[in-house]
This record gives C-alpha cells, structure tokens and sequence, in this order.
C-alpha cells in the first residue's frame, strides 16, 4: 500500500552503519525459553521478522558466568561455544530482510548466581535484589577491569555470530551499569562513584570498549531506563536522567529509552493507556541527532504515526504488541486493520519469564508454539476435508476455536446462551481497568461475521435434543464455568458447611449485574489469588461499600506478582479505603460476622460481615456434556461421532487457556 496515512512508518531508518527497512523495532524482551529452549526462542524471534518488524532483538543476554540468572531462562554469550546457537539465530532473521540486535546484559546484585555460585558483583556491598540470604560484593579495580574485559568479549562474539545491532544495557533496576549510574546503589568514594560523573564513568568507558569490539560494521545502542517513578529517590527523567542523555548524546548510533523498574516499564492496561511512556521520554529526541526508540504498549497506527510526526520517537518499539500479532507490521503496510491481533496488556506474556517457563499470550494462542508444533500465527493447514462444526458457547474458547475452523476451510454453527458474545471476556470487560480485555472477543467476532461458512446465533440455549437435532458430526461444547460459593478453593479443599449461615453473593452474581449494589459490611475473600478479587473489592468500594478484603495467602492478588501487578493492585485497594486481612482462612460464621482463623497460628478474629463475596475456584459447566454422554447410544442415529468440552468447561483456567484450547482443538481436526 502506497500514498496512505501509515506510509511513514515504512520509512528505513539509518542506525549507524546499518539500515532498518521501516520504523517498527521488536526492542529486546524476555521469552521465558532462552538458553534452555532455544529453537523455540529463534523461532519466536524469526516469526517477528517474517511479520515484517524491521529490527527483531534477543532477550537480554548474560554475558558470564558471574551474570547468571537462575533458573530464568535469558540468552547465554557466556564463551565461544555460544557463538553458533547466536549464528543460527541471525540468519533466520537476516532471510527476512530484518536487523538482528543483542541486548548484553550483566545484572550486577541483580544476578544470584544461583548456579555458578559466584559471589555477586555491585557497585557498593549490598544484598542482592532476590530473596536469597547473600549479598554482592563491592568491585575492587581489578573487578572493574574484568567487568569491561567480559563485556569487550561479549560484544566481539555477537559480532561474529552476525549481530547487527549490540546493546549497552543500563535499565529496569537489573544490570550493573545502573547501579553505577544510581546513587542508591552506589556509594564509592573512588573515581567510579560520588558525583555525578564518577557514577557515569563506568557506563562512558563500557561504550567506548564496545564500540572498539565491534567496528563500524555494528551499530551501537543504549538501553537506558530515563525515570523509575520514584521521585527524588530515584532516576528521573527531568533531571539525572536527563543528564545522562545530555552527556552522551552522540555517542551511540541508537537511543533505546524507557522506564524502570520492569513493572513500571510493562504496566499492564488496567494501570495504564497506550503512549502512557511519552511524558517521560519525550526529551530525548531534542538532545540527540540519532534515532531514539521507545515503547509504550502501541496497537494504534494512527498513535504510532504522530509519535514520529511530533518528533517523540524515530522507531516504534514493542514487545507484548509483537507478541500478540507478530505480523503487525505488515497488516498495516497491506491495509489488512481489521485483521490485527492487538495486545490487550494483560502480561500473561511477562508471566512466563518470571515462571522460568515459555511464555503465552491471550490474543495469540501460537506463541510458543511456532517450534515445538510448528504453528504459524497467519496459516493454519485446510481441513482436508470440510466437514460441519457445531460450538456451543461463544465465549474466549469458542470464538477461538471458531475462529480457527473458519480458517481452516470448515463451516461452523456457533451458538451462545447469552444476548451478547464473548462469555467471561464480555462480562469481565466491564471491571474497572480491564476494557482492553474486550478485544479478546471483538478480534475473533469480526472474523466471523464476515465469514459466509459461520452461522452466529445468540440467546439459543441448547438442550441435547437440540444438539442431536442438528446431525451435525462433530460437536465442542465450550459452555464454560462458573465460580463456587461453598468456600472450596486452595486452603479449603471440602465445602463449608458454615457459609449459608448469612448472605453470600457470586462472583458471577456481580459479574452479571455489573449495577449491583452491596450495603454494609462487605468481605471479599480471595483464594484465586489473580486479579478478580481486587478488581471487584474495588469496584464494591467504589460504589460505596464498606470492604474488608480477606486472603489466605501472605500478599494482595498474590499471583499477580507474576504479571508485574501486584504492588499497583495493594496500592490501589488502599487508596479507594479497602481494608486488608492477609494469611487468614474462614474459620466460622455468623448472621452478620465472619471469623477468620490465621493461617500459621490458628488465632481467630472476627470481623463484622453483611455479604460475603467468595473468590476461590470454579465448576464447569458441563450439564450438557452429561446429558449428551448418557445418550451416547443414539449418537450414530443422529449422525454425531464426536463431542468434545474445551476451555473452562473443562477445567477453568486463564483467558489465555480458554483460547490456546479453542485453537489447539482447530488444529486438531
């Protein structure tokens, strides 16, 4: 598409001596599969070149031993024996005409050392930034020269394995050249610490090192954190980190700029909008002649346009936009909108990382799934023969599974109780901050409904007579589930008789009737430990209920520290006056009190409790299945070989796994 609104974005951009074929930059980012799994990571890193992003980077990537990272699986450039792994990796980028960048990385007390067991570097002794009991040793001199001496020969092996862009890395509070530059971290009275531009040495002399190792067939970046949202207490960007930009300007060939920590540079859509790292970055451009790249969650082409127009950014960088639609670029340069998977900032994704485990995404159920199964996010192989399907239940895992068999060439008859489509994402659309997690639904709806082999029908409460009626073949039924009230969860495993004693609102109950209001003494008990507890505490709070919110574990939506949530979702129940009990279990209750026993000790307290709201687990809904596997008997009368439950109708789960079910079902044909 030529002459159009985006055509600027397809620009190539000079960085150094390289070129990047348009505006769009994949900036380096976890996997969760690294140097443990890496076919599966060079696959994830080659589809993005395929999908048309100019410049695809690594993961960060230790650099030595005394950088380990155990047990997350980052890149390892640790020696020579690395370096064909990395070669691989290049040319699978470079045959789609793409730039291969590295972010080198050492964590400095970021990095336990868990398995070589070296004592940890830092600027200043301290403990290390992990829970373990050990602490990072101040770096003498000698320290020092062997930390350039590491990142010299790091940077001469990226090199060779054909790397195009090498990375500086001095950002999310996890590499030892942001605990030089940071005054919290660095407390030296030698030439490396004190002022401003002691603590600026170390990072001015590892640029010049890495630009020696790499000549002028490399180009250099910088991947600086500009402000970690801490005011005087930390970087900011109007000041230090401006500073810092100022000092170096024309230094490197490319300017990669950020917040930090990794939860304020990936905070998730309930916390922030699109661009949300604008007001923080914008200042650079104005200081420098090289071309700057940031991020900002972008899924909007009409906002990555005037990021460039206004000067803010030359490159549009992402890292959860390219892992929901790794063909994001080439969708807008083909005028293919309507058919863009856009991240819905749920940070699943950023899960797998800190699980030590391959990451997954809601929108795109072939992430991490491109090598070991050979799935591709855009072709999915035609049923050899097309046979009819009939879904019922048009929520995440349906949609999905429909979505994917209209792909596949087959005709599908999908069919949803409700008056409006998407099941738990339409309803859980509505809680406050989680609007983004609609386009779950839309994305899949709007296939369908211009697909003529799709026949969409809502409030069509189907029976098993109605299922055998149809004489179609096969049959999925995705009915989904829905949440219990009888206390069963992790730390009740039996119902509690006790419950029915007072009154008792579902999940579901809330979810339904997004207007309902509670009075009085209102207890949100949280032993689902993701996000619905918090989201609808808050939500009561808004509306003016008096909320206690209970949990048996030892943090606010415990889980969530694994989306990068959980301090922005202890902080926000505060602030609305959401009262908190944490380690506590249910112990008994009474018309209007709940008693509480704790978790360690078995001490009870009581608390005033109007209306319970438990958050625990779920039940499928599977009546149908029941009802159809009594009659299977009469199946082949009716010309039905088949039926099948997915998603939360078989065991409830996350958006993410609703989804992969329904695609994983479409392939399965």
């Amino acid at each position: 598409m030529t002459g159009g609104p985006f055509d600027i974005l397809f620009e190539p951009v000079r960085i150094g001596p390289v070129t990047a074929r348009n505006r769009f930059y994949q900036v380096p980012h976890c996997s969760g599969m690294g140097h443990r799994y890496p076919e599966a990571d060079f696959a994830l890193r080659e589809m993005k070149a395929e999908g048309g992003w100019a410049v695809v980077s690594t993961q960060e990537t230790e650099i030595h031993e005394s950088a380990d990272l155990t047990p997350s699986n980052q890149g390892r450039l640790w020696a020579d024996g690395d370096l064909d792994r990395f070669r691989g990796l290049t040319e699978r980028i470079h045959a789609h005409g793409s730039l291969a960048a590295i972010q080198l990385a050492h964590g400095g007390l970021h990095a336990a050392n868990r398995l070589t067991r070296i004592a940890p570097y830092a600027p200043s002794h301290a403990l290390v930034d992990a829970d373990d009991p050990i602490q990072a040793r101040a770096m003498d001199r000698e320290d020092i020269r062997a930390f350039r001496r590491w990142h010299r020969d790091a940077a001469v092996r990226a090199r060779q394995a054909g790397f195009d862009i090498i990375y500086v890395y001095a950002g999310h509070d996890m590499t030892l050249l942001q605990h030089f530059l940071l005054a919290r971290h660095n407390h030296r009275s030698d030439e490396y610490g004190g002022s401003f531009e002691n603590r600026l040495r170390l990072f001015r002399e590892v640029i010049d090192d890495t630009r020696e190792a790499i000549g002028d067939r490399c180009a250099l970046a910088v991947r600086l954190a500009v402000d970690e949202l801490m005011g005087p207490d930390g970087l900011r960007h109007d000041h230090e980190g401006q500073d810092i930009v100022a000092a170096l300007a024309e230094v490197p060939d490319l300017w990669d700029v950020n917040l930090s920590d990794w939860s304020n540079d990936s905070q998730t859509s309930r916390f922030s909008q699109e661009g949300y790292q604008e007001a923080y970055v914008r200042f650079v451009k104005p200081l420098t002649t090289r071309p700057v790249v940031g991020v900002g969650r972008f899924t909007s082409p009409d906002t990555m346009v005037r990021m460039v127009r206004q000067g803010v950014l030359d490159l549009i960088g992402a890292a959860r936009p390219s892992i929901a639609d790794p063909f994001l670029p080439n969708k807008i340069r083909d005028g293919q909108l309507d058919s863009l998977r856009e991240c819905i900032g749920c940070n699943i994704c950023v899960s797998g990382d800190n699980l030590a485990t391959p990451m997954r995404c809601t929108q795109n159920p072939t992430l991490g799934e491109e090598a070991r199964r050979g799935w591709h996010p855009e072709r999915i192989p035609p049923l050899a023969r097309a046979e009819p399907v009939l879904i019922v239940g048009g929520g995440p895992a349906g949609l999905e599974a429909a979505h994917a068999l209209v792909r596949r060439g087959a005709p599908v008859v999908l069919a949803d109780a409700a008056a409006e489509w998407g099941g738990r994402v339409a309803r859980e659309a509505r809680l406050p901050g989680l609007a983004a997690w609609g386009r779950v639904r839309d994305h899949r709806l709007q296939a369908l409904r211009v697909a003529p082999q799709a026949e969409l029908y809502l409030q069509s409460r189907l029976t098993s007579a109605d299922v055998l009626a149809y004489g179609i073949g096969k049959v999925v039924l995705a009915t989904g589930a829905r949440w219990r009230t009888d206390g069963v969860g992790r730390a009740h495993r039996s119902p509690l008789p006790f419950l029915a004693t007072g009154r008792t609102v579902s999940v579901d109950d809330l979810l339904d009737a997004p207007a309902l209001a509670l009075a009085g003494e209102v207890v949100v008990f949280d032993d689902d430990r993701y996000y619905m507890a918090g989201v609808l505490a808050e939500r009561l709070a808004a509306a003016g209920a008096s909320v206690t919110y209970v949990t048996p574990a030892p943090l606010v939506a415990a889980w969530t520290v694994n989306t990068l949530e959980q301090a922005r979702i202890h902080r926000r129940l505060v602030e609305v006056g959401v009262r908190l009990v944490l380690s506590a279990r249910l112990a008994d209750r009474g018309p209007d009190s709940l008693t509480l026993a704790c978790v360690h000790t078995g001490r009870t307290q009581t608390i005033p409790c109007d209306t319970l709201v438990p958050v625990t687990a779920r039940l499928p809904v599977d009546g149908l299945w029941h009802d159809l596997s009594a009659q299977r008997e009469a199946w082949a009368d009716h010309g039905l070989s088949s039926v099948e439950r997915i998603g939360d109708s078989l065991a409830p789960g996350t958006l993410a796994a609703a989804v992969h079910a329904g695609h994983a079902f479409a392939r399965s044909l």
